[in-house]
């Protein structure tokens, strides 16, 4: 037997997938990590954790290959977390640890490269929107906050290209992660000269732009080893999760969305050319030269649902391990058990600030509604709801750009959920099809693989392996009460968004994490 592996490398673990020649799901390893909040608003990963967790998943599905057989790895692919930052010395040893998308330290500098005419000028070349996320504005962060680490910097690379430097010795960067970098001109594919003056940075200390579709044959002989593989065995870079998602669910055509909830979450549709928004509130990323995502992403994802599990259900965690159950399954059973629209209980899902549509890393999460009525399930519900309503509300603003949106593909771990898919569907009134296969950031990867070995002509080879598990209709008696509550919650965005800085600073004055 031939395989391929998908690796996912996520923001709180990696995995891997062995698919056969047919792409069927063979074997599965996930392997988490810690995500490192020691102060107010870092983020932060440890590169030794994540390369173990990366040789253990990556090994666990090569043991399951059974190569001592005879079978054969024909590639390992790559779908990626975009935005991470690693500052190198020029003996490539790190000097800081992975700074994530999800770290927003770089608020300051954000939010004054926004306010001045240079963000909008920046964004309109490389199709990222000014924020901590991106790692144009960690770099004015270091650059400011930590000189001594800046000026002994002679590279920088996000984690996969870490994970490439280190198996390979390479110093190569995909398209598709650069495209997220707010440092690359989407329009050029180079990296951006004015980007580049603004941060202080030369050339030479970024990884060289390279196509999805390319790969290394020469690993390390003692990561060979370890991995148990031939080192011979092509690593295609792929690219970045958001634009493999939309491929992994077949969500590639006009007005197909493909909405992922993980920990985080986004809304993304394809474009055959880059699409850039006059107000600065969607990206656009490569999926490769031919093919752009549009879309925006959210902070607040699954990591919101997790929070509600953690601190207003702690006592079913338990219950739900007596009973050999999932916790995320025993609440949306009581989530079910109230109405649409949580009588009347709104949540702003803002724990960890927010990106599209609002753009604010000091957005901050509320209750708006409550009264002696409302008990913990109204409040579980209104927590699903709002996370919800907030990626509606980036759908409006993606409507705006690309035309409006007719099907909605949806992938990620809510994708479990029949309700919360049930909710997708009644808050956007519109179908929602989940694909057969859960794993699609994997599928997708091993696509540009296939692809990038010559073994099919183009990335729409994938409509043959994505089947329909579910499609959830609209319910009428659903969608009436969202009608009604969503404008309230837009507009109460709107006018919370006044006082978020003002809570945000006082949170940090006190050392709030």
């Amino acid at each position: 037997m031939e395989y391929m592996i998908g690796v996912d490398l996520g923001t709180t673990s990696t995995k891997a997938v062995l698919f056969d020649d047919q792409n069927q799901v063979v074997a599965q390893a996930n392997y988490g990590y810690p995500l490192y909040r020691d102060e107010p608003d870092m983020a932060e990963e440890d590169l030794d954790e994540i390369f173990v967790a990366f040789s253990n998943a990556l090994g666990s599905v090569i043991r399951q290959a059974n190569l001592a057989e005879g079978n054969k790895i024909t590639a390992v692919s790559f779908s990626s977390a975009m935005h991470s930052l690693i500052a190198f010395d020029k003996d490539w040893k790190p000097l800081t640890r992975v700074i994530t998308w999800a770290d927003t330290r770089a608020v300051e500098f954000a939010d004054d490269l926004k306010k001045s005419g240079l963000g909008q000028e920046i964004y309109s070349k490389t199709g990222t929107p000014i924020h901590p996320m991106a790692p144009l504005s960690k770099l004015l962060w270091l650059k400011n906050a930590h000189p001594d680490i800046f000026q002994k910097a002679a590279h920088y690379l996000g984690i996969k290209e870490y994970l490439f430097h280190r198996l390979f010795g390479t110093n190569k960067m995909d398209i598709s992660i650069a495209s997220g970098t707010g440092l690359f001109n989407i329009f050029n594919q180079e990296w951006d000269a004015q980007a580049l003056e603004l941060t202080g940075l030369k050339p030479e200390q970024l990884p060289k732009p390279v196509s999805p579709y390319e790969y290394e044959t020469k690993m390390v002989a003692e990561y060979a080893a370890v991995l148990g593989m031939p080192a011979d065995t092509p690593f295609v870079y792929g690219a970045g999760d958001g634009p493999l998602s939309n491929l992994g669910v077949d969500a590639v055509k006009p007005g197909v969305a493909a909405i992922t909830v993980g920990t985080s979450g986004a809304i993304r549709v394809v474009s055959d050319k880059p699409v850039i928004d006059p107000k600065g509130r969607t990206f656009t990323y490569a999926l490769d030269k031919d093919h752009w995502v549009v879309g925006g992403p959210v902070n607040n994802g699954g990591d919101v649902f997790r929070w509600a599990r953690d601190n207003l259900f702690d006592a079913e965690k338990s219950t739900a391990a007596l009973l050999g159950r999932d916790a995320y399954d025993l609440m949306t059973d009581i989530a079910s058990r109230i109405p649409a629209g949580s009588n009347g209980l709104l949540f702003h899902p803002y724990l960890g600030g927010e990106r599209a549509p609002i753009w604010d890393a000091n957005a901050r999460g509320s209750f708006f509604g409550l009264n002696h009525s409302h008990t913990r399930a109204n409040m579980l519900r209104a927590v699903l709801e709002g996370i919800t309503f907030n990626i509606y509300m980036v759908s409006l603003a993606l409507e705006e750009v690309v035309g409006s949106l007719k099907s909605i593909q949806a992938t990620g771990g809510f994708a479990h959920s029949p309700l919360w898919r049930q909710m997708f569907a009644d808050i956007f009134e519109q179908p929602v099809t989940v694909p057969e296969s859960i794993e699609s950031g994997a599928l997708a990867a091993v696509i540009v693989a296939q692809k990038a070995l010559g073994e099919i002509d183009d990335l729409y080879e994938i409509s043959k392996y994505v089947g329909k598990s579910a499609t959830y209709q609209p319910n009428p008696e659903n969608y009436e009460a969202y009608r009604e509550l969503a404008p309230i919650f837009i507009r109460l965005s709107r006018q919370l968004q006044t006082e978020y800085d003002n809570i945000a600073n006082y949170q940090r004055k006190h050392n709030v994490k």
